[in-house]
């Protein structure tokens, strides 16, 4: 770190190189939980070192380009990462012998592989690259974690360089993986009124929390519809759990008022408004006629990340998934690659894990990237786009 406390410099060997740990160490410095304005300066300055002309869109998007120009391009692919991390921020570590990398080097802290380890691999692959008839788009978004405002400015856009993109690639921690596929994840709460009345006399009330056993009831076959569960063959099927509850306000008194609030993960093709009205009819119909039940969903700017998936034989898949040696799976965690795969066909990959032997990595105070998988993604990435674009 700096004198003013900001990261030093990241240092290379060659000045003419791209070296993507480098890149990464420094990037890990600046904490990205409650605003991520430092490091996208630092993501810019690292795009100017290079001479290319980066551009802050109004959502807060970082866009750089390569190639040909926009509606030239024979072949255009998009290269997401985001660069805003969950709290609290994690120091930043070196270990050269770590032992969850069985030996071999990682890179700790928050963001190493959610998502700034991605990052410096998609760049590195973004300098490697000379497009000659084709275009390649850096676009980094900045809300992924909250509420993907910059994803959702980006495809909304007059200009939105997914529009006409032939792939997208999703930089999040995939173990090399190629996904190709992910659940959405919609949050809503159902509100039951009843009427209050003295404990004493319950009769002369209506039981808004006696009420939630029906509403539980219904919650648990919601998906043992006449046409079947909502099932995908590579996600299996979609999810709905009760999550919170609230309901009362006096010991002694009939309660008029609860809440259940559930988490829905969705598998394609359903999108939000199927699932709020078949759960709506559902819980009518569950639900005693003396009782009010709405359903309604998490109030938020930006649209829920949808279900989304992407024909397992399409190109990018099976030019990344031979660069990079690993499997064909979805992807176990809502992305913002939901925003992009109306667009193209879009796929999640990058180095890191969500979780390993010992338990959560990403967004835990032990997240960690290993150094040799961001190097072999980089290569991949590199590879990758190397046949895209020719």
């Amino acid at each position: 770190m700096t004198g003013d406390g900001s990261p030093a410099p990241a240092e290379r060997e060659d000045e003419d190189a791209f070296d993507p740990i480098a890149f990464l160490e420094a990037a890990v410095q600046y904490p990205s939980h409650d605003g991520v304005g430092p490091m996208r300066e630092y993501l810019r300055e690292t795009l100017a070192d290079r001479g290319l002309e980066a551009r802050v869109d109004d959502g807060g998007n970082v866009l750089a380009s390569r190639g040909v120009p926009a509606g030239e391009a024979e072949t255009h692919v998009v290269l997401n990462t985001h660069i805003d991390t969950v709290s609290p921020h994690v120091p930043y570590e070196r270990d050269d012998d770590a032992v969850e990398a069985d030996g071999s080097a990682v890179v700790r802290g928050r963001g190493s592989c959610d998502a700034k380890g991605p990052l410096a691999a998609l760049l590195s692959a973004f300098f490697a690259v000379e497009p000659t008839d084709g275009r390649v788009t850096l676009a980094v978004t900045p809300d992924e974690e909250v509420l993907s405002t910059g994803a959702y400015a980006l495809v909304s856009g007059d200009e939105s360089p997914t529009r006409d993109a032939d792939a997208v690639i999703v930089g999040e921690p995939t173990d090399l993986d190629v996904c190709t596929a992910a659940k959405g994840r919609f949050q809503g709460t159902i509100h039951l009124t009843g009427a209050n009345a003295h404990a004493a006399e319950p009769d002369t009330g209506t039981n808004a929390v006696a009420a939630l056993e029906s509403v539980l009831e219904a919650v648990r076959t919601v998906d043992e519809r006449a046409d079947g569960p909502p099932t995908h063959p590579q996600l299996g099927a979609a999810t709905l759990t009760p999550t919170v509850v609230e309901g009362g306000e006096a010991t002694n008194q009939v309660p008029a008022d609860c809440s259940l609030t559930v988490d829905r993960r969705s598998v394609p093709p359903e999108t939000a408004d199927e699932f709020h009205e078949a759960l709506t009819a559902h819980l009518r119909a569950a639900v005693p006629d003396d009782v009010g039940v709405e359903f309604r969903f998490t109030d938020r700017p930006t649209p829920f990340l949808e279900a989304w998936d992407t024909d397992p034989d399409a190109r990018i898949v099976d030019v990344l998934a031979d660069a990079a040696g690993g499997d064909v799976r979805p992807f176990t965690a809502a992305t913002e690659a939901s925003y992009f795969a109306a667009d193209a066909p879009t796929v999640v990959f990058g180095p890191g894990v969500l979780a390993d032997d010992e338990g959560a990595v990403a967004h835990a105070p032990r997240e960690y990237v290993r150094v040799d998988a961001v190097r072999e993604a980089a290569r991949a990435l590199e590879a990758t786009l190397a046949t895209l674009l020719e």
